[in-house]
């Protein structure tokens, strides 16, 4: 048996696949369709949650400082965190067809940076803000309640904010990387070719 292959002919003689402008752009379209569903849908989400913690707020009339306060740090932290989820897609739904590849590439590297600081700064602070508000509101209730139940109320809201923050957020911030990622790849792919 020869063992005598020639492995960097093998590897010249490969044909890949390079990707079509058309193609590439497509795939641009439906990921900015994608993410301007994904933020209609958060936005409307978020409004009619404040709308109805407002609401609760108004019809049960909470007696204690701490209930109010932590209303407001739920509600304060779905605004700050719309405020910032909406500026994060501006760039890309600027693109259109007149543009260059290299521009397309520039305005996905912004998306990325933008997308990282809303990944790391923008969703711990939601989630720090959330968590002291969802805490505050509760106190007022759960001091009303036997012990057993109001820990066991404290330890299902905490144990499901655990599972959001441990679970969920990493597995949409990879998801969320490698899409945005695949399209920088591509992007940057048919740029070299050009440039060949």
């Amino acid at each position: 048996m020869a063992t005598n292959i020639d492995f960097k002919n093998l590897w010249k003689q490969q044909t890949a696949e390079k990707p079509s402008i058309e193609e590439l752009l497509g795939r641009l379209k439906k990921f900015k369709n994608e993410n301007l569903r994904k933020l209609l849908i958060t936005n409307v989400l978020l409004i009619l949650t404040s709308l109805f913690i407002g609401f609760i707020w108004y019809y049960y009339q909470p007696q204690l400082i701490s209930t109010k306060i932590g209303i407001v740090l739920v509600i304060l932290a779905m605004v700050i965190f719309l405020f910032a989820y909406n500026k994060l897609f501006s760039p890309i739904y600027k693109l259109d067809s007149t543009q260059t590849n290299a521009e397309y590439l520039q305005s996905l590297y912004s998306l990325k940076s933008k997308q990282k600081f809303m990944q790391t700064t923008m969703l711990n602070l939601y989630f720090i803000m959330l968590f002291a508000g969802i805490s505050l509101y509760m106190y007022e209730y759960a001091s009303r309640m036997e012990m057993i139940y109001a820990v066991l109320t404290y330890g299902l809201t905490f144990l499901w904010i655990a599972f959001n923050w441990f679970y969920l957020r990493p597995k949409t911030i990879k998801k969320q990387q490698e899409k945005l990622n695949g399209l920088i790849n591509k992007f940057e792919e048919i740029n070299e070719q050009l440039k060949e």
